[in-house]
């Protein structure tokens, strides 16, 4: 599947985008024949309105697309170009784009509004090819449009076509693809490899848990991206009831985040060290799986009381930072699908990130803006501190009362980071709960491509 722009065509059809307050100035410029036309089917110029003007020859002389005003636009992510992706099958070319952000999220748009998951079943496809947009970097975008591909598709592919085996998989093919160098502890090697949370985690499942390396790059800044990889979540001995069960192929969507965000940083020019670890485990139940009640000691040597082995998710992380940490790198972001409590405090649509570099947050904060992918920070409290010292242990993997749960589940990955200075981590859901423009219900990318557009600055910092 390419998400990419069509080559020019000559007689492509022109596509004006018209902002509500420049329809009729617009409609002055065409044929009274076309502006009647477009007057009967009621074109205003709302966001991601079409309206096809008849030609002589029977094919459209144009197509209108509404731009929508600031205030729709707020509210409504990518709606044009997810417009122009749906009209009938033809070559189009767009007249002149809008300046700034508004352009770049047109164009984008369009790109992710190609996106099919064909794995199991053919989809309709998009049939309106597009030519590039002056006034934008299509190949930049083209680059990350592919990876939030990869993105969607490894979080769409269930977990039995995506375990650790199959992620492992995934890694070494995109290593393949970039020249880069793939590692992976597997099975007990990881108790040797001095990894016990992770093989803790994993070691009920039929499938070996391990931890997974890419290694891409030997100039410039390093850059260490850790994502969760848990294939599949039954919650372990705390079973989780169905109804939260049939989501859980999703929870290694930090692992496919930071495996798109890894691909974008691959296929363009950006000089850095990249480095990119993914603890891969299935939390199963089995009579080896760990047991609430149990005390766990991780890589940097800190004790953690089971309280919950739903709670997982930060246990594997905590390995893979603690070892990402021995060697610190200029910038170190972990990524998962960690605590239902994020999803209550901004829903499914927002990626929130906590970090305790102000520089970082707000290069993040401008970049998610100019892209349209939105972050919110939240803070590490440090107060909340107390309530992951369970006093039998160093640290509290659930702490009881269910308050502040995302930020107590950021505060246990930072005790692991030391003595990294500018770390971020971010708490995502990855999924797509019903359609949006652009953003078929299912896996998602969320804040890679704020990110990947920060990088520059943040690591000139």
């Amino acid at each position: 599947m390419s998400l990419a722009f069509s080559a020019p065509v000559d007689g492509a059809i022109p596509i004006r985008l018209v902002a509500p307050e420049d329809c009729e100035e617009t409609l002055a410029t065409l044929p009274d024949a076309a502006a009647s036309w477009t007057r009967h089917h009621g074109f205003t110029g709302t966001l991601g309105q079409t309206c096809a003007l008849p030609g002589e020859s029977g094919k459209p002389m144009a197509v209108l697309v509404g731009r929508g005003g600031p205030s729709d636009r707020a509210r409504q992510r990518f709606a044009a170009g997810a417009a122009i992706a749906a009209l009938p099958e033809g070559d189009y070319r767009i007249e002149s784009l809008p300046d700034g952000t508004e352009g770049q999220e047109i164009a984008i748009g369009y790109l992710l509004s190609l996106y099919r998951f064909e794995k199991y079943r053919a989809q309709s496809p998009t049939l309106a090819r597009l030519s590039p947009p002056d006034g934008v970097d299509a190949a930049r975008l083209e680059r990350i449009a592919a990876a939030e591909a990869l993105t969607r598709d490894l979080v769409n592919t269930p977990a039995e076509d995506m375990g650790p085996n199959a992620l492992e998989a995934a890694v070494r093919a995109l290593a393949t693809e970039f020249g880069a160098e793939v590692t992976a502890t597997h099975g007990d090697s990881l108790l040797d490899a001095n990894l016990p949370l992770i093989h803790t985690v994993g070691r009920a499942s039929d499938e070996e848990p391990r931890l997974i390396e890419m290694t891409w790059g030997d100039t410039g800044p390093s850059v260490t991206l850790v994502g969760k990889g848990v294939c599949f979540d039954t919650g372990g001995l705390n079973l989780k009831p169905g109804a939260s069960m049939g989501l859980m192929k999703k929870d290694m969507g930090g692992a496919a985040n930071v495996l798109g965000l890894a691909r974008m940083i691959m296929s363009g020019s950006e000089k850095m060290r990249l480095r990119v670890l993914i603890p891969a485990v299935e939390n199963a139940v089995s009579g080896n799986a760990f047991r609430p009640g149990d005390i766990l000691t991780a890589r940097n040597g800190m004790t953690v009381e089971i309280n919950n082995t739903d709670a997982e998710g930060r246990l594997v992380l905590a390995d893979a930072l603690a070892l990402a940490a021995e060697t610190p790198p200029d910038l170190l972001i972990s990524m998962a699908t960690l605590t239902g409590a994020a999803r209550v405090a901004v829903g499914p649509d927002i990626a929130p990130f906590f970090t305790d570099d102000d520089g970082f947050a707000t290069a993040l904060t401008s970049a998610a803006h100019s892209v349209a992918d939105p972050v919110w920070r939240l803070p590490f409290h440090a107060p909340y501190e107390a309530m992951i010292e369970p006093g039998i242990a160093d640290l509290d993997n659930a702490p009881k009362g269910g308050m502040a749960g995302s930020i107590t589940a950021a505060l246990f990955l930072r005790r692991f980071t030391a003595p990294v200075t500018k770390y971020a981590h971010f708490d995502i859901y990855a999924w797509q709960p019903s359609p949006a423009p652009a953003r078929p219900k299912g896996g998602v990318g969320q804040g890679i491509r704020a990110i990947y557009e920060a990088l520059p600055e943040v690591l000139q910092q």
